[in-house]
């Protein structure tokens, strides 16, 4: 899967916008051995593909590997549904990102409750806070933080079945499992999870069967005592759409907030971030940025980035003069932003 990922990556490079979403997006991969395997949820797209982008996607998978890959492409079918979602599935298929760990987690004043609530539950999932909700705004480190737990829960017991999920995704599979006869796999996939990770739920408001199914695997989960835990925008009885007795269970363990990070932290988190992409950021540059842009860690790592492109293609050190030149626009837009909000 990872191997199409960054195939797939190229192609949205290359490809128009609304080609990628049409007919890439849609499409599974999976590499065994030197045989990659495409699977395309119906025949028209598989078609269209099969006939109009495999040239494309040979190319992406030649610039991607050394070896003499081959490309088999395939329609969804209950078979392959079923295989994705057996209950055999080992640790090393889960879609943990491993550099989501906390030794990479910047604490603050702004998230040190969250992130002491997720080591506890990182070092017993079968404790007093489950569900663990973390919820925040975009971009303040909730996924991360529910990535670290899984990750951590998975190095002290490499056998336990951690399932890492987007709500969408949950929605997605669910709605082809039902087309595909499927449903019994599907649900046996979740239910059956040691600990079981999904993010954004506030995606299931306003979708009646989604919720009954979450609320059914919510209960069956927690009646084997396993660990779930969920990300959120907001707040569980703040999210419209979604049914009283879901908003009900989602406060019965340990709801915990992230804050927008302050000037220290949004500092420290860039400065961690240069180490780990190998630059030296000085301090004071670090400081300006963060005075800068203050909405979340996502964009104050967009704008590392940038500054650190700028000085590779002009040849020249990281300072102040090279961040001002190269953030300016950036700045007068967040400048813009915190006046509206003012």
């Amino acid at each position: 899967m990872e191997f199409w990922n960054k195939c797939s990556e190229k192609l949205e490079n290359k490809l128009s916008q609304e080609d990628f979403n049409t007919w890439i997006r849609p499409l599974k991969g999976n590499l065994n051995k030197n045989t990659l395997e495409i699977v395309a949820p119906n025949d028209f797209i598989l078609n269209y593909v099969e006939t109009n982008l495999s040239d494309e996607i040979m190319e992406m998978i030649k610039s991607q590997s050394k070896k003499d890959i081959s490309l088999v492409f395939k329609t969804l079918t209950k078979e392959t549904f079923v295989d994705k979602y057996s209950n055999n599935k080992k640790s090393e298929d889960t879609k943990l990102v491993p550099s989501y760990v906390f030794d990479t987690f910047v604490e603050g004043k702004s998230n040190h409750v969250a992130l002491a609530a997720s080591k506890q539950v990182a070092l017993n999932p079968k404790g007093d806070y489950n569900p663990l909700f973390i919820y925040g705004g975009v971009g303040l480190g909730k996924t991360h933080l529910m990535h670290a737990v899984g990750n951590e829960i998975l190095k002290n017991e490499p056998n336990k079945r951690i399932v890492y999920v987007h709500s969408e995704k949950f929605v997605s599979d669910m709605v082809k499992a039902l087309q595909l006869g499927a449903m019994n796999e599907f649900k046996s996939f979740y239910r059956n999870a040691d600990a079981l990770l999904i993010d954004d739920i506030q995606f299931f408001a306003g979708k009646e069967q989604s919720q009954e199914e979450f609320f059914h695997t919510f209960n069956a989960l927690l009646d084997r005592n396993n660990q779930m835990i969920l990300t959120c925008d907001k707040y569980p009885k703040e999210i419209d759409g979604l049914e009283e007795r879901l908003k009900s269970r989602l406060g019965w363990g340990l709801p915990v907030i992230i804050d927008p990070p302050e000037l220290e932290t949004r500092a420290a988190v860039l400065l961690q971030k240069a180490s780990s992409m190998g630059v030296s950021l000085p301090n004071d540059c670090a400081i300006y940025i963060a005075q800068r842009i203050r909405s979340n860690i996502r964009e104050l790592e967009g704008a590392l980035k940038r500054v650190v492109a700028n000085a590779k293609f002009t040849n020249q050190q990281i300072d102040l003069a090279l961040v001002k030149d190269a953030l300016k626009d950036l700045f007068v837009i967040s400048a813009k932003m915190v006046s509206i909000e003012n």
